[in-house]
């Protein structure tokens, strides 16, 4: 992903003080991601990806490089952050799919949320929990899932989420577009 930011904001002919006005966040920071020395959270991915005008997946894969039927083995996911990291930990599932209207991931939360801001953006999500035991937080109250439980909810709500069993809890994570179906052609989120 270092690097196709990079691209794709050069391609646009656009500096880095201008992609940081349109994300939201500071040039240094954006500058540390175009050089690897930070790993964005999925949240200013989406961010980035709405900047630069761009499905959410063109940030992981070249557009050339989609497929009209893509199988992903799970030796084979990209991982998108750094295990180090104290934060939930993302791995890309089908980024050489074509058209569609939802990206997919595989979520590892943290044991502690504590330090992770509440996300929120446009559009829905849906979690579903493969193995382990995990929490929804929002504002206004916590969810615990089980195995096998999941949860669909606005995105716009913000939310964060952590892992309650001994391991990290392992979660399939479906982001969508919020626009009208009949004219999304790729997932683009704000």
């Amino acid at each position: 992903m270092i690097n196709r930011v990079r691209q794709l904001r050069k391609e646009r002919l656009m500096t880095l003080e201008a992609l940081a006005e349109r994300t939201g966040v500071t040039k240094s920071y954006l500058s540390k991601v175009e050089r690897g020395q930070s790993v964005p959270s999925i949240a200013v991915c989406a961010s980035l990806a709405k900047a630069l005008d761009v499905p959410l997946d063109n940030l992981f894969s070249d557009a050339e490089e989609l497929a009209e039927v893509t199988v992903t083995r799970a030796g084979e996911r990209r991982v998108l952050t750094s295990p180090e990291e104290p934060g939930s930990r993302y791995e890309a599932i089908a980024l050489q799919a074509g058209t569609k209207r939802m990206a997919p991931f595989m979520l590892y939360p943290p044991h502690d949320a504590g330090p992770s801001p509440f996300r929120d953006h446009p559009g829905e999500e849906f979690i579903f929990v493969h193995q382990g035991e995990a929490e929804l937080i929002l504002p206004s109250r916590t969810i615990q899932l089980q195995a096998g439980d999941s949860a669909y909810f606005k995105a716009t709500v913000p939310h964060k989420t952590r892992s309650l069993s001994k391991e990290r809890a392992t979660l399939l994570l479906l982001v969508s577009d919020d626009r009208d179906p009949a004219r999304t052609t790729h997932l683009h989120l704000p």
